[in-house]
């Protein structure tokens, strides 16, 4: 597998005095979707494309009501999601409610398996 990228000058905002430094930044193929993701795992299994689907859209139910429980939702090889939330602090702990949540967030950390298979990609410059 092979991925591109683009390389793009950075300035120091802590310092713009600073040289610019150089990154790579990786290059996006498009999408992929749930149904091209069901075709997909359909022509590579003995499932129809409708049932891939529905086990797909359960999933993608089933996942926002496990965490709303307070789960991890741990995915095998794939890996996991969890809840992640930044708040503002309170000078008490009588202050605190939900109004301090800023910003809610869904993590994901790949598995074993996902992990290994994305130290694979190739790397090559985009021309």
């Amino acid at each position: 597998m092979a991925m591109k990228f683009n390389i793009h000058e950075i300035v120091n905002g802590m310092n713009p005095e600073a040289p610019n430094k150089f990154y790579l930044r990786p290059i996006s193929s498009g999408e992929k979707n749930l149904d091209e993701l069901a075709a997909d795992i359909a022509h590579s299994s003995s499932l129809t494309e409708a049932d891939v689907y529905a086990v797909l859209q359960s999933l993608v139910r089933e996942i926002p009501r496990a965490i709303a429980d307070g789960y991890i939702v741990r995915l095998g090889n794939l890996g996991s999601f969890r809840m992640s939330i930044n708040s503002s602090g309170s000078h008490s702990a009588d202050q605190v409610s939900e109004q301090n949540i800023i910003k809610r967030r869904l993590i994901f950390n790949a598995g074993k398996s996902v992990k290994k298979e994305l130290d694979k990609i190739v790397f090559v410059k985009n021309k």
